[in-house]
């Protein structure tokens, strides 16, 4: 209420008291501290070839970073093209740098979606990752999109005979720390994910903050009782700790682990 009232006698000022009050107010040209540039990472594939990521300069959703989970599994993803990524449709939710999503496409995916909160530099910067790594490739696009919404502009790019079945693999790197986003996740995976015995969501993350374990693996609670069955397929600790000063057990905060979302059997019937 005190911003709403604030607000209106602002707007009720007259022009005399806006002009007189106006230089009062305003910073310092240095005030700010300037915003950081974009910077770039490199990624070898397993194969030797090499991806240059550019990352936002700064991104309170933390898109300037390219996270542990990703590049695991990017890796998981490379190692197991054959079954999971050839021919296949994919969808990567909360992407940031785009990681995963351009290494199933280099493995001959038959369409990537690749998708990150719908703020303008962190969907341009993945348009961008895009065209300086598969700027030849025609089948990967960039969405900007809030968990738990309509799923039209991310099927849209489905081939016509699959626009309405989903997709079959689906990427969670580093997503769990968010946990009051937990139901509108799943949500959207529900929504998203091939009703299919192969179809799977692989959903990868670290406990950065170890004490809060239990709330990041709530997650998957929510997930069996949507319909899913959930399976753990790695754990893999990281030669170094992403935050070093950061607290807690360290070798929790170097560990990667990885689970496969599949539909239950009883969802299926």
């Amino acid at each position: 209420m005190l911003t709403s009232r604030t607000t209106t006698t602002m707007s009720e000022a007259s022009e005399d008291d806006h002009e007189t009050t106006a230089g009062l107010f305003k910073e310092p040209d240095d005030y700010y501290p300037p915003e950081r540039e974009p910077t770039v990472v490199e990624h070898r594939m397993l194969s030797g070839q090499s991806l240059k990521l550019r990352l936002v300069g700064h991104s309170p959703l933390w898109g300037h970073l390219l996270w542990n989970a990703g590049r695991t599994v990017a890796d998981y993803l490379e190692r197991n093209s054959a079954t999971l990524v050839k021919h296949k449709t994919v969808l990567e939710l909360g992407a940031g740098a785009g990681l995963p999503s351009l290494v199933t496409v280099l493995k001959e995916a038959s369409c990537v979606v690749v998708t990150d909160y719908p703020e303008g530099a962190l969907v341009e910067n993945l348009r961008v990752n895009i065209q300086q790594n598969c700027h030849e490739l025609h089948n990967i696009y960039a969405e900007g999109y809030l968990w738990g919404a309509d799923i039209a502009p991310l099927t849209r790019h489905l081939p016509d005979n699959k626009s309405s079945a989903g997709f079959d693999v689906l990427i969670l790197a580093d997503l769990l720390f968010n946990h009051s986003e937990h139901t509108k996740l799943l949500s959207t995976v529900q929504q998203t994910l091939k009703r299919s015995p192969e179809a799977q969501a692989l959903v990868f993350f670290t406990p950065y903050r170890p004490w809060l374990l239990d709330k990041d693996l709530s997650f998957f609670d929510l997930a069996r009782e949507g319909g899913f069955k959930v399976e753990k397929i790695l754990e893999k600790v990281m030669a170094k700790v992403m935050f070093e000063e950061d607290p807690g057990d360290e070798l929790l905060r170097r560990t990667v682990f990885g689970y496969s979302l599949h539909w239950s059997a009883e969802s299926l019937e």
